[in-house]
């Protein structure tokens, strides 16, 4: 029960580091588009934001993921190279 609880958090995890990719990249492509510079100011907050939660998200799944499992450490770079991070 235990491993399928940590296999499914990690799963989890890595759904939300495909979520941030997906906004951070929204973001991104918004910098310095508009002509007002408080809406350009926003955009560089939430785009670092979601930066910051990437890394935090990445860290707590490594946190997450066993130390001693080559399979998990096989999965865990397939899933991070699907995500292109």
């Amino acid at each position: 029960m235990s491993d399928d609880y940590d296999h499914g958090r990690r799963d989890g995890l890595r759904l939300a580091l495909a979520v941030l990719a997906a906004e951070e990249a929204k973001w991104f492509a918004l910098l310095g588009e508009s002509r007002s510079w408080r809406t350009n100011a926003t955009r560089e907050i939430r785009h670092k934001t979601l930066q910051v939660a990437q890394t935090r998200v990445r860290t707590a799944l490594n946190r997450m993921t066993p130390r001693d499992d080559a399979a998990s450490g096989a999965e865990l770079a397939a899933a991070l190279a699907k995500l292109g991070l």
